[in-house]
């Protein structure tokens, strides 16, 4: 075969206008294709005929609904608007899916023409910028991509302005958990009007949102999530379906063309769900409320997660996949949970353990970070109190569910709270913590939480911590005290009443309490729907099983809620610890999944409260052979054989023995104001790391133990050393 000269600069011209041609080509297929998938996923809802029909009822001739007010645009009515532009989508769905027995009815089509042009001739723009960012252009581009082509063109150039609302310069769009979405909107759009450029800009903002970010929006570096600058949790809330479901999202529709996520991105993603959204669900199954905030104050339905985000994620990687798909088992029903583990968020002072049979939570506040978020747009009004070291414990992961409207907010479980005569304004909700020593120290089972409370709402003191252990937890409270003129309660738990509640007093037998309120004295145990709780100092504790009353529009702001009456029997079992306390506490164990055979036999147990005040709180518990402690300051703690352990600086540390000897110590810098820790320990021990110091005092026959601490973004996370016994 002859080839062309060189100097055939037509020749060569053509066959480059053809490759371009056919890049061109393969891009815009690729354009097609994402588009495709996009629509496929809107089409993936079952349609009903009888639903159809009834927003067709529904309709006024111009296409408004009788049933919203439109003329309400305030942020407490809630936008019910957006049923307007929701209803059209599902119009819009009916009509383009095949299987639907409206499918390309021309009557449905004439409907959905009139009540969308009612919607841009009026373009109702609310006072929540969400609304007009998020809400509206997201109904309108699903309806957009599912049959705009086939609307009047002067309709869809009408409803483009409203659409392009969403956009990277909207301020909505900053780097948090809405900046996918809002992104999303926008890459939705683009694919409508096949604007490529603009296209492969916005994926590519898309692509690069998966970072972490500690100490601004986003994600942190213990896997937890903020959304705004005041270092609220929003793990399971703005940073699992507005982040992480919208970035899986896109992985998935740009999977397998030259749009493609980096696998590295993909992975992070992967950890980031693994390691801190469904470490902050109940056995990565159910909701976990001890996370939630303002959204405490609406109602919800009990169900497991959906597996959609993880059947994505599978599709892209095979990082970390027998944890994925064991996670879909769990939420399938299809196995029961197997994982064990303790977990201490330390950008965010959270704390969970699971055990394959229960799981549970402590949620504090800082210096570093606020306490909740503020009631935006009217919801949770009442949540002033709910990480004052807010203790809740989650058997079916049901206990709490919808108690809020008969909660009382001033009785939330694990809390040490001002009974005051009515919670503080909406206002006054959000607040900066006023003390540094807030933490935990863990390895990954077992687990220390050490909280120095004050109070920023009403300047209520206390040192509250908590010792996690395998089947039992401690609480303790010491130092409380109060200067206001009100009683100070600390509240071991408020939980739906599910079954009869039994007690043991001092020289009495054990019996069923009668419904309604009780003052007990001289408390050994109280047991209730599968739960112990132990005190071993047998205190007089105030018991209610009884019903409550109160409606969902007792906790919000917002409009159009329901007054209606909610009736719930509730337990509640708190301390009455007087007006004006100075130095008060408590002390009591938890023990789920206990029989009553077993409660009763705990005070046998040898479990020994070592101390129990201001200056320090700690437990032995002779069974795992472990000692756990926290130090406010620097201090000595006396072992049950009478060897001391000495702290240099204020720590929380847990000892694990192996026979006589110290096996590991983990330890924690709550105040995150030192680069070392330093403790002695009886013994003679070298450490197993070349970067920890011992020093062994023969006298003394004591080691001193020196570790560097984690810094920078890791300072609060802690730090676990492994021992062996000197020579």
């Amino acid at each position: 075969m002859r080839l062309p000269s060189t100097g055939s600069g037509s020749f060569w011209l053509s066959v480059i206008l053809l490759f371009l041609l056919q890049s061109f080509t393969c891009l815009s297929s690729e354009l097609d294709t994402i588009r495709s998938r996009v629509v496929a996923e809107l089409l993936k809802s079952e349609i009903s005929e009888q639903q159809v029909k009834n927003i067709l009822n529904r309709m006024n001739p111009d296409g408004s609904f009788p049933e919203i007010d439109y003329q309400d645009l305030s942020r407490t009515a809630g936008f019910p608007h957006r049923k307007h532009t929701g209803d059209l989508v599902y119009l819009a769905k009916a009509y383009s899916k095949a299987s639907s027995a409206f499918y390309q009815d021309q009557a449905l089509k004439e409907k959905i023409t009139l009540s969308l042009k009612y919607w841009v001739n009026h373009d109702f723009v609310g006072d929540n910028w969400h609304n007009n960012q998020i809400t509206t252009p997201t109904n309108l581009v699903n309806l957009m991509l599912l049959m705009g082509d086939e609307l009047p063109e002067d309709l869809v150039d009408k409803a483009q302005p409203i659409i392009g609302r969403a956009h990277m310069e909207a301020s909505g769009a900053r780097p948090s958990g809405d900046r996918i979405v809002i992104a999303g909107i926008l890459a939705k759009n683009l694919l409508f009007t096949r604007n490529k450029e603009a296209f492969d800009e916005v994926i590519s903002i898309i692509a690069n949102e998966i970072k972490f970010s500690t100490g601004e929006r986003g994600i942190q570096h213990d896997y937890s999530f903020h959304h705004r600058v005041d270092r609220v949790n929003n793990t399971t809330s703005y940073g699992y379906g507005k982040y992480a479901n919208a970035f899986g999202e896109w992985a998935d529709y740009v999977a397998g063309t030259s749009y493609a996520f980096d696998t590295d991105r993909i992975n992070q993603l992967v950890d980031y769900y693994l390691d801190g959204v469904y470490k902050q669900l109940v056995y990565g199954i159910y909701e976990d409320i001890s996370v939630k905030n303002r959204a405490i104050s609406n109602q919800t339905t009990f169900q497991p997660k959906g597996t959609e985000e993880i059947e994505r994620l599978l599709r892209s990687t095979d990082h970390r996949k027998e944890e994925l798909e064991e996670i879909i088992q769990l939420r399938k029903g299809e196995r029961s949970p197997t994982r064990s583990f303790a977990k201490f968020f330390w950008q965010t002072e959270h704390f969970v353990l699971q055990r394959p049979d229960f799981y549970t939570t402590v949620r504090m506040f800082s210096t570093r970070n606020r306490n909740m978020e503020m009631p935006y747009n009217g919801p949770g009004i009442t949540t002033h109190h709910r990480a004052d070291g807010t203790n809740y414990l989650m058997l079916k992961g049901n206990e709490y569910h919808d108690i809020w409207p008969v909660y009382d907010w001033q009785k939330i479980s694990g809390t040490t709270i001002l009974q005051k005569p009515e919670l503080h304004g909406p206002d006054d909700i959000q607040m900066d913590g006023l003390t540094d020593f807030v933490g935990a120290a863990e390895d990954g089972y077992f687990g220390t939480v050490g909280f120095d409370f004050i109070s920023p709402h009403d300047d209520t003191k206390a040192k509250k911590a908590w010792f996690f252990f395998d089947r039992v937890y401690v609480c303790l409270g010491a130092g409380i005290a109060s200067d206001k003129p009100h009683p100070v309660a600390t509240t071991v738990d408020q939980v739906l009443l599910r079954g009869p509640i039994r007690v043991q007093q001092r020289d009495s037998d054990p019996r069923v309490l009668p419904e309604g309120e009780h003052e007990l004295e001289d408390l050994e145990w109280l047991y209730h729907d599968g739960v112990g709780y132990w005190f071993p100092n047998r205190p007089n504790l105030t018991v209610k099983n009884q019903v409550e009353s109160g409606s969902w529009a007792d906790i919000t702001d917002q409009k159009n809620v329901s007054t209606k009456e909610i009736r719930k029997k509730v337990l509640t079992a708190y301390f009455d610890h007087g007006i004006r306390p100075q130095d008060a506490g408590y002390a009591y164990l938890v023990a789920p999944r206990i029989n009553l055979e077993e409660l009763a036999s705990l005070p046998q147990s040898g479990l020994t409260i070592l101390a129990n005040n201001q200056r320090l709180q700690a437990v032995h518990h002779p069974g795992l052979e472990q000692t756990q402690a926290v130090f406010y300051e620097a201090g000595t703690l006396y072992l049950t054989d009478g060897a001391e352990v000495a702290v240099k600086q204020p720590g929380i540390v847990l000892i694990k023995n192996d026979g006589n000897s110290i096996q590991s110590l983990t330890v924690a810098d709550p105040g995150r104001s030192n680069s070392e820790f330093k403790i002695s320990v009886p013994g003679k021990y070298k450490p197993r790391s070349k970067a920890v110091k011992a020093t062994w005092n023969r006298s003394t026959n004591t080691s001193l133990i020196t570790m560097q601490m984690p810094d920078g973004v890791y300072a609060g996370q802690s730090l676990t050393v492994e021992l062996r016994p000197g020579k």
